[in-house]
């Protein structure tokens, strides 16, 4: 990736069958719509408000 700036990988670990519409549109905004998918995105405040609304959905995958 060339981009710059700070980034944090997300891994979907939850699914989003039975979740409210807003939780499965949060994950497509995340980019995430399968088990086991991850993104790498830039850790903006946005981002981090979207991964904690679906917290119980997705993990922070720590980097190298």
């Amino acid at each position: 990736m060339a981009t710059s700036g700070k980034t944090v990988t997300v891994e979907q670990i939850g699914s989003a069958i039975r979740r409210p519409p807003d939780q499965q549109a949060t994950l497509i905004g995340l980019g995430l719509n399968k088990l086991g998918r991850r993104r790498t995105l830039q850790d903006t405040p946005s981002v981090r408000g979207m991964i904690a609304k679906v917290s119980h959905l997705v993990r922070v995958v720590e980097g190298k």
